[in-house]
C-alpha cells in the first residue's frame, strides 16, 4: 500500500514537471514559426481571365524535317468549243401505189416512188449570217407494160450571205446565189429517142445583190435585189442549135447545114424578189410557200418569170409524213411544143404545173 502511493505521488511530479516544460517549447515554436511567417513574402493568387493560361503550351518545332516543297502544275480552264456553224440534214422517200386483180372496172397497176434530201448548214455571227441550202429531188414510176419512166428530178443550189449593222435588226444587206439544174435525161414520152432536156440543159444562176429581211425563228425571209445577173445555160449543143430554152438557135443555110451554131448560154440583168414562208395553219399541218420573180431589164421590160413552189406538210409522227404539193412555173423564154398530126409545132409560152401527193418516211438528223 505504501508503494503505491509513492509511485502514484512520483508520476504526479513527473507530469507536473514535463506539462511546464513542454508548454514552453510549444510556445517557443510558436513564436519562432510567427516569425519564420512574417520573414516571407505573402503571394496571393487572383483568377486568371485569359484562356491561353489553362492550355499547354505548343511544342517546340523541329529543327530538322524530311518534307521538300513540290510545285502543283499550274491549271488550265479549257472553255467549251462553240461552233458558228449550225447544220440539219432531212432524207425522205415517198411511195404510192395500186394495183388492180380482176378488177371488173378495170385499171393499170402502177408503182411510184420519190427520193429526196434537204441539206443545210449556216453560220451565224453577231454581224454576220450565212446561209447553204441544197435540196434534191429524183422520182420514179412505173407500170404494167410500160418501161420506167421519170416523174420529178431537181437539183437546187442557194447561198445567201447577209451583214446587218445592228445584231437586233431583221434587216441585212445581203448576197444571193441560185442554182437550179437535173440530174438526167428528160423525154416527152413515150418519145425516148430524143431527149427534151439533160443535165445542165438546162440550168439557171442568178447573182445579185440586195436587201433582205429574215426573222429570228427563218419562217418569213424576204429578199429584193434591184441588180441580179440570170444565166441560162444549155450545155448540150443540139437543144442549144434547137433554140431551147430561150438561148439565141443556129442558122442554117439552104442546104440544111449549119452556119452559126446555136449559143449554149443566155445574159440578162434585171430585178429579183424572192419570198419564203412557213406556217402552221393547223395542229401538225404545216404550210410552206417558196416564190421567186424575176423581171430582164433589157429584153422585154415587165414580163416576169414566176417560179411557185407550194407544199402542205401533214405530220403523223416524228418519221411519218404526208405531203401534198404543187409547183407552178412561167418563163416567156421558154415556148411550148406539141405534135400535130405527126408534125412539131412551136406555140407560145403557157404556165406549167405540177403537183405531187405522196406519203413517206422521213428522217432528219
Amino acid at each position: 500500500m505504501k508503494v503505491q502511493k509513492q509511485t502514484l505521488l512520483i508520476l504526479l511530479l513527473l507530469f507536473i514537471t514535463g506539462t511546464s516544460s513542454f508548454s514552453q517549447v510549444v510556445k517557443d515554436t510558436i513564436v519562432a514559426d510567427s516569425i519564420a511567417t512574417d520573414s516571407i513574402p505573402k503571394i496571393i493568387l487572383q483568377p486568371v481571365l485569359h484562356d491561353n493560361f489553362y492550355r499547354k503550351p505548343s511544342p517546340p518545332k523541329l529543327r530538322y524535317t524530311i518534307a521538300r516543297t513540290v510545285k502543283l502544275p499550274e491549271i488550265i480552264k479549257i472553255e467549251p468549243h462553240y461552233s458558228h456553224w449550225h447544220g440539219k440534214n432531212i432524207l425522205g422517200f415517198d411511195i404510192s401505189e395500186i394495183a388492180f386483180v380482176n378488177w371488173s372496172a378495170g385499171g393499170t397497176s402502177s408503182i411510184s416512188g420519190l427520193l429526196k434530201g434537204d441539206f443545210n448548214r449556216t453560220y451565224e455571227r453577231k454581224y454576220m449570217k450565212w446561209v447553204n441550202e441544197l435540196s434534191i429531188r429524183y422520182g420514179m414510176n412505173k407500170q404494167d407494160g410500160v418501161e420506167v419512166r421519170k416523174t420529178d428530178d431537181a437539183f437546187r443550189f442557194n447561198s445567201t450571205f447577209g451583214y446587218r449593222k445592228n445584231p437586233e435588226s431583221n434587216w441585212f444587206h445581203s448576197g444571193k446565189l441560185n442554182f437550179n439544174t437535173q440530174l438526167t435525161n428528160g423525154y416527152k414520152y413515150p418519145n425516148k429517142d430524143n431527149p427534151i432536156s439533160r443535165l445542165f440543159a438546162p440550168a439557171y444562176m442568178f447573182l445579185g445583190t440586195g436587201a433582205e429581211y429574215s426573222k429570228k425563228n427563218k419562217d418569213f425571209v424576204f429578199y429584193a435585189s434591184p441588180f441580179t445577173y440570170k444565166a441560162t445555160l444549155v450545155w448540150d449543143q443540139d437543144l442549144a442549135n434547137n433554140g431551147s430554152f430561150g438561148v439565141e438557135k443556129a442558122i442554117y443555110d439552104e442546104d440544111g447545114n449549119i452556119v452559126k451554131r446555136g449559143r449554149r448560154a443566155k445574159n440578162e440583168v434585171g430585178v429579183l424578189i424572192t419570198n419564203h414562208y412557213k406556217s402552221e395553219i393547223s395542229k401538225n399541218v404545216i404550210f410552206v410557200s417558196n416564190v421567186s420573180l424575176y423581171s430582164d431589164y433589157i429584153n422585154k421590160f415587165g414580163n416576169v418569170d414566176v417560179d411557185c413552189d407550194l407544199a402542205l406538210n401533214l405530220v403523223v409522227n416524228q418519221y411519218v409524213k404526208a405531203n401534198i404539193g404543187a409547183r407552178i412555173l412561167y418563163d416567156d423564154d421558154i415556148k411550148n411544143k406539141t405534135e400535130i398530126d405527126g408534125v412539131e409545132v412551136t406555140e407560145g409560152p403557157k404556165t406549167q404545173l405540177k403537183q405531187v401527193l405522196g406519203v413517206g418516211i422521213t428522217y432528219a438528223f
